[in-house]
């Protein structure tokens, strides 16, 4: 770890910024302390390094919230609010007040799981998730993302206020954003296989909003790397959203064959992860884009 931190010429204050004291450091180096897995994970990807050569037993509240922190993010992607809501609460009952990362993962998730009468406004959800990567990047600035360091949890929050600016009609500072954080990806996480899945979500997210703004050859370039990175890093969740994006480019640039060929591929991909209601919208956009009665 200090060999590398002193690679990128970091200090210790500036590795540990809103995830632990740099004294907490000193001693992790020195081979005198060992810190929370959550903390050492954070300080782990914000060097750009694996943690799966990092290895410690982990305590037995630990253990509750990764178990805790799996239930919620099952919770949000089948927008059970209601059991996601409960489960936040116990994992705030037994969080540290100065455990900035678990309470950084609380308030995102309050943000996907929305309020029990349905989502927060764009403007509350953007203080709110500003409000959770400012606990561990204090001076994070929007505009020149590339000068600080992240973890995870951070990359995706960044990528969430993006989104959040595409869905209130901020098209442009979306694309800036995701611009920057792909940058940021691409040049950071090149040697760590756990950070797989975040590539093919930002590349998505980009893709899409390009696509939107008529920016067609450059949705299909960033899509087509999404598509590499799903197959490389085995995360196919957007593998059929990547390859939809690239068949409506294709339909605009005129070039229908490869368009086909790409809505044959998606809607066969949807059927096999048994998605049938994405299926059929992809079916029925390829029957309005191609002006034929699509057979599959």
């Amino acid at each position: 770890m200090k060999q590398r931190r002193l690679e990128l010429g970091l200090t210790q204050e500036e590795l540990c910024e809103g995830i632990c004291e740099p004294i907490t450091i000193s001693r992790m180096e020195n081979g005198r302390q060992t810190p929370s897995r959550n903390r050492i994970n954070a300080l782990l990807q914000r060097l750009g390094l694996p943690d799966d050569r990092y290895f410690a037993l982990l305590s037995k509240r630990e253990e509750e919230i990764a178990a805790l922190q799996k239930e919620i993010i099952a919770c949000s992607v089948q927008r059970d609010t209601a059991h996601g809501w409960e489960l936040l609460g116990q994992l705030e009952q037994i969080t540290e007040p100065d455990d900035h990362v678990t309470r950084q993962f609380i308030l995102r998730s309050q943000v996907i799981l929305g309020k029990a009468e349905g989502r927060y406004s764009a403007e509350e959800q953007l203080q709110m998730l500003m409000k959770a990567l400012r606990m561990t990047a204090p001076h994070f600035d929007l505009e020149e993302i590339s000068k600080g360091l992240y973890s995870f949890e951070e990359v995706k929050i960044i990528n969430q206020i993006a989104v959040t600016y595409a869905g209130n009609g901020q098209r442009r500072r979306a694309i800036d954003i995701l611009r920057q954080l792909m940058k940021y990806v691409q040049k950071h996480y090149q040697n760590i296989l756990q950070s797989g899945g975040l590539l093919p979500l930002i590349s998505y997210n980009y893709a899409r909003e390009l696509a939107a703004n008529k920016q067609y050859e450059d949705a299909i370039e960033i899509a087509e790397l999404g598509r590499q990175s799903c197959v490389t890093y085995g995360h196919y969740q957007f593998l059929p959203g990547v390859l939809a994006i690239m068949a409506s480019c294709y339909h605009f640039l005129e070039k229908d064959e490869e368009s086909e060929a790409l809505y044959h591929q998606t809607y066969y991909l949807y059927q096999a992860i048994d998605n049938p209601g994405d299926g059929a919208q992809i079916k029925e956009e390829a029957k309005e884009y191609l002006n034929v009665d699509f057979r599959f």
